[in-house]
């Protein structure tokens, strides 16, 4: 951290990350590892997760659309932002 400026992620709790992702492409990892990129339209305290337009990945290679999809927190092992979108 030079000049008190904030280097990306750092100083923000993962609740306003994902506040602030809220309609933007994020990828989403399952604890099984199935990978879901979608638009992320909620999110709440259990890390349940509503995505639109929702594709389903596996070893890299489009699987299946699934159009909208619900995700149970409990099976989620981590959220990101799509920076290929």
């Amino acid at each position: 951290m030079e000049n008190g400026a904030l280097q990306q992620g750092e100083g923000k709790d993962p609740s306003s990350f994902l506040s602030e992702i809220i309609g933007s492409k994020v990828i989403v990892k399952l604890n099984n590892s199935l990978v879901f990129k979608g638009e992320l339209q909620s999110v709440d305290g259990y890390m349940n997760i509503a995505l639109e337009k929702c594709e389903e990945w596996v070893h890299g290679k489009k699987k299946t659309v699934h159009g909208d999809a619900f995700v149970r927190g409990n099976n989620v092992m981590y959220i990101s932002a799509d920076e290929s979108a």
